[in-house]
């Protein structure tokens, strides 16, 4: 984990339209799909911010598919932590006990579980762990050359690309990688860059406490944009594309898949004052009346009472709380497009423009 930060030097000619991405998490569908709605093409440049792989069984299958890409494609690539996860493994980075625990719960989501079974070696227990690391270095040579190859930083005059963040933009060789790539809450660190810094790995809808919304941030006072979506990893997130501006001082735009279905709202509706978002990290709950559908419950970090749906709810080491989850009801116009998440007694979950909430009018398909 002392490994220093490499640092390699990108060139991103003018003429050509850059797309980012970050933590597609081996959500291949999606990542096909963006680029399909982006019209990706070979006279365009990708770069992929890190995560392309974890918490997915498609981990695997959306490595190769960009390995494929590349030999064809201007794509260049920075690793995420969880690109670093598999190496890990395999160098012994985490004590057992730890590596044992984040295998037992992610199984088949996990690549480098992936991996051994693959290579047809059981990994239920640290004794199987020095056989599993020499199979999985036999079977996937290209695909663990091609993780190492990765870059911490792309640079450029204009752009410093990194998967969590970085604390600076002088003397990056030596700032640890691993820092530089699981830099938790990022924006919150109120650092400012005279490059423009694009980040992933924390998903932009746990930055908002009242109304989710799964967009890019972009902060123009402090040059950063961070992009990830919270693409298989939440029930709404997106996979968003950052396309940088062809001029310095520019605009960004973006484009974002979700993969859900859309719906046409028939009736207008008012937004809700004072919104709630609960979100990972902040989501421990009270349950004052459990239903079949809808639990009454006690949000502990805000102590307002907000129902959710009963099958949000988890327990844990800390007691009960749920998955992300908002009580906002969204500005709709009839005629707005929704995004339907899903459909309940008291109305539908759905998404308009990258931001989540409540829609309790009628909806018919397009």
């Amino acid at each position: 984990m002392d490994q220093k930060a490499v640092v390699r030097p990108v060139s991103l000619p003018g003429d050509r339209r850059v797309l980012v991405i970050s933590d597609i998490h081996g959500n291949l569908p999606f990542l096909k799909g963006l680029l399909k709605k982006a019209g990706f093409s070979s006279s365009d440049i990708l770069i992929i911010l890190g995560d392309i792989l974890e918490k997915s069984t498609g981990s695997l299958d959306t490595l190769r598919y960009l390995m494929d890409l590349s030999r064809t494609h201007t794509v260049y690539f920075v690793q995420g932590n969880c690109d670093a996860t598999p190496l890990g493994f395999l160098s012994g980075m985490w004590p057992d006990d730890v590596t044992a625990r984040y295998g037992g719960f992610w199984g088949e989501k996990s690549t480098w579980v992936a991996m051994a079974h693959q290579a047809g070696v059981p990994v239920e227990n640290p004794r199987m762990y020095p056989a599993a690391r020499k199979a999985i270095e036999a079977r996937f040579p290209e695909e663990l050359a091609f993780l190492r190859s990765m870059p911490t930083i792309l640079l450029h005059e204009n752009y410093l690309f990194v998967h969590g963040g970085v604390p600076r933009e002088d003397h990056l060789e030596d700032l640890r990688a691993w820092d530089c790539m699981k830099n938790d809450e990022f924006l919150r660190q109120n650092h400012a860059f005279r490059r423009w810094v694009i980040v992933g790995h924390w998903p932009v809808s746990l930055y908002h406490p009242d109304i989710p919304a799964a967009n890019p941030l972009i902060l123009p006072d402090r040059h950063i944009v961070s992009i990830d979506g919270g693409c298989t990893l939440k029930e709404d997130g997106q996979l968003n594309a950052l396309i940088l501006p062809r001029e310095p001082g520019g605009d960004f735009t973006w484009l974002a898949y979700d993969g859900l279905p859309t719906m046409v709202a028939l009736e207008d509706q008012a937004p809700s004052p004072d919104p709630l978002n609960i979100r990972w990290g902040h989501s421990g709950l009270e349950v004052l009346e459990l239903g079949e559908e809808f639990s009454r419950c006690r949000h502990l970090e805000t102590g307002r009472e907000v129902d959710i749906p009963t099958d949000f709810l988890r327990e844990g080491p800390q007691g009960t709380y749920c998955q992300d989850v908002t009580d906002y009801r969204l500005p709709v116009k009839a005629g707005d497009a929704l995004s339907l998440l899903r459909q309940t007694s008291r109305g539908a979950l759905v998404k308009k423009d990258g931001v989540t909430g409540w829609y309790l009018g009628r909806l018919a398909r397009p």
